[in-house]
C-alpha cells in the first residue's frame, strides 16, 4: 500500500469568468469544488493508474467533511486524523487566459492534534511500504515536521518520497536520516542552492546534485518543464526527454509526476521504467481538464514515447 499526507489540504474552487470586473458583482454558474492539496492529487492519480493508496493527513470543520466525503465517493481509503480549526478553501478565478488565486493560510495545527497524527502514522506505517509527502506546512506544525516523518518511516524501513520546498526541504535534507526521493524543479532547486542554471548547460545540474547537501537520497528527480528532467539515482545520472503534447490543465503535473514514480516502485520497475511512469503521468495529467487525474491508457501511450538516456561521465 501507499500511504500520501497532506498537512495542508484545502477544498480547490474554480471560477471561471469571460471577464473579472473589480469592485463589482461577477456571476459565474460553472463552479468547480474539488478535494484538493498537492497530496492529494497524488492520491488520485496512484487511484486512476490502480493502486493500492490510503490519504492521511488533517481535516477539520465542514470543509473537510467535504473533502472526506469527495474521496470516499471515489473510493479512496482515508486516515485523517481531525482538527478543530476549518480546512481551507483554495480560490481560482480563471479570466481572460489568466488565473488569478487567493489562497487562505489555513488552520493552524495544535500541540494535542499533532501528537494525535504522529501515532496514527505510526500506526500507518505498521502497514506500508511508500509514503509521499506533498506540498505546505500547516501553521502550527514545526519546520522539522517533514522530517520527523522521515525519520520514522526509515525505522520501519518505509520508502519515503517528498515534494516539498523552502525550509521544510532544507530541515528534511539536514536530517541525519534522508528520503528516498526527492523532486524539485529548476526553480526550486535554484532557490535552494541560490544558485542560477541553464538549460543549455545541463551539466551543472549534475555537479549540483554531487553535493553533500544531497548524500544519502538514492533518487533526485529535477523536472525541466517541457524540456524533460535530469535525474540522479545512486551514482548514476539521467537524461529524460518529453514528446510535445496539447497541454489542457497542467496544474497538478509536479503532484502526478510523484505519483507515477510511487506506482512505478510499487510495482518493483527498474530505474528506465521509473523515470518514463513519473514523467507520463506528469504529461498525462495536464492533458486532463480536471487537476490530479490521468487516463491510464493516455499513460501509457506517453510512456512508450519517452526517451531515457543514462549520461556517461
Amino acid at each position: 500500500m501507499i500511504v500520501t499526507v497532506t498537512m495542508n489540504p484545502s477544498i480547490d474552487i474554480s471560477y471561471p469568468l469571460e471577464r473579472l470586473n473589480i469592485d463589482t458583482v461577477n456571476r459565474t454558474s460553472q463552479v468547480t469544488k474539488t478535494a484538493g492539496g498537492k497530496g492529494l492529487n497524488v492520491t488520485r492519480v496512484i487511484h486512476d493508474l490502480g493502486g493500492d493508496v490510503l490519504a492521511a493527513g488533517v481535516l477539520g470543520g465542514f470543509h473537510g467533511a467535504f473533502i472526506a466525503a469527495e474521496l470516499k465517493k471515489a473510493g479512496i481509503k482515508q486516515a485523517f486524523t481531525p482538527i478543530k480549526e476549518e480546512t481551507r478553501d483554495s480560490i481560482a478565478i480563471l479570466h481572460e487566459g489568466n488565473q488569478t488565486e487567493i489562497l487562505e493560510a489555513g488552520p493552524t495545527i495544535s500541540g494535542e492534534e499533532q501528537c494525535a497524527f504522529l501515532e496514527k502514522f505510526a500506526e500507518l506505517l505498521e502497514q506500508t511500504e511508500i509514503v509521499t509527502i506533498s506540498g505546505s506546512l500547516a501553521k502550527g506544525l514545526p519546520q522539522d515536521f517533514y522530517q520527523r516523518l522521515v525519520q520514522a518511516a526509515h525505522e520501519k524501513d518505509v520508502k519515503v518520497l517528498v515534494d516539498t520546498s523552502g525550509e521544510s526541504l532544507r530541515k528534511v535534507l539536514a536530517g541525519q536520516q534522508k528520503p528516498f526521493l526527492i523532486k524539485p524543479n529548476l526553480e526550486e532547486l535554484e532557490a535552494l542552492l541560490e544558485q542560477k542554471f541553464s538549460l543549455d548547460h545541463l551539466a551543472d545540474i549534475q555537479t549540483a546534485l554531487t553535493q553533500p547537501l544531497f548524500a544519502g537520497i538514492e533518487w533526485i528527480v529535477v523536472s525541466l518543464g517541457k524540456a524533460g528532467a535530469i535525474a540522479k539515482h545512486k551514482s548514476d545520472f539521467y537524461r529524460v526527454t518529453i514528446p510535445t503534447i496539447k497541454v489542457v490543465n497542467p496544474v497538478g503535473s509536479g503532484d502526478s509526476t510523484i505519483a507515477g514514480f510511487a506506482y512505478g516502485v510499487s510495482q518493483a520497475m527498474p530505474p528506465e521504467e521509473l523515470l518514463k511512469m513519473c514523467m507520463a503521468t506528469g504529461m498525462a495529467n495536464a492533458q486532463e481538464r480536471r487537476t490530479g487525474h490521468v487516463d491510464p491508457t493516455n499513460v501509457e501511450q506517453h510512456f512508450a514515447k519517452i526517451e531515457v538516456k543514462k549520461i556517461e561521465r
